[in-house]
């Protein structure tokens, strides 16, 4: 049967912090690492590796935040909200990477030699992005909605990535999503009739047809970019 378990990580500066990890029944797929929104590990993002173990990953949610503060979990209220973006202002990417390096390399040692990828939703899409250009030994990665790819377009992907875009974002304008798409032919993007955050069921935002084809297509692109056999 699938286990749960938090796991002890550090990064190549000595930071020292958690990672939630699913383990899935039987020999693992692959590896995949989370990123989390703006809300930190929270029971979401919990269910959301779950989900992946479900499907034969090993998946891992790094707390990206425990720079900061350990075991921030948030809910979605407005003050939760302003505290999450609060947080995300004052971690630097540099910082986030060596963090993801650090979850590659958890995972690397458990794989044995078994292909990666990476997910991130909301701040953990624009951290996923990044990473896809950055970090090596992603082999494909999917972003849901990072606010900040589109200032992010300089950045060269070293491997496959798909991009899951809302045309009703109240927070990234269909017209900065769309120029994006773009200008990356190269670059999977799809677009959804939702808002910011439609993945999330425990959000008012969460808009269940959407989330079910970004989950499809998530899954068909990780299955083939990292060559596993159905």
């Amino acid at each position: 049967m699938m286990t749960k378990h938090w796991v002890d990580l550090q990064a190549s500066d000595g930071h020292g912090f958690g990672g939630y990890v699913c383990v899935p029944e039987g020999e693992p797929r692959a590896g995949l690492v989370i990123a989390q929104e703006v809300f930190g590990v929270n029971p979401h993002i919990q269910s959301v590796v779950s989900s992946y173990a479900q499907e034969g990953y090993l998946a891992i949610a790094p707390r990206f935040f425990d720079r900061m503060e350990k075991d921030i979990q948030l809910g979605y209220e407005r003050p939760d909200v302003e505290k999450g973006l609060a947080y995300t202002k004052r971690i630097d990417w540099e910082q986030t990477r060596l963090d993801v390096e650090a979850a590659v390399k958890y995972l690397e040692s458990q794989m044995q030699g078994k292909p990666l990828g990476m997910v991130g939703y909301c701040w953990g899409g624009s951290s996923t992005w990044r990473a896809a250009a950055g970090v090596p030994g992603l082999s494909a990665a999917v972003c849901y909605y990072g606010g900040a790819i589109p200032s992010l377009s300089q950045l060269k992907p070293q491997c496959p990535v798909l991009l899951h875009w809302g045309l009703e974002d109240s927070i990234i304008p269909e017209s900065s999503s769309r120029a994006f798409a773009a200008g990356h032919p190269g670059v999977e993007s799809h677009f959804y009739p939702a808002d910011h955050g439609f993945n999330c069921d425990q959000r008012a935002s969460y808009h269940e047809p959407s989330a079910r084809l970004a989950r499809q297509r998530t899954l068909a692109f990780i299955e083939q970019h990292l060559q596993i056999d159905k």
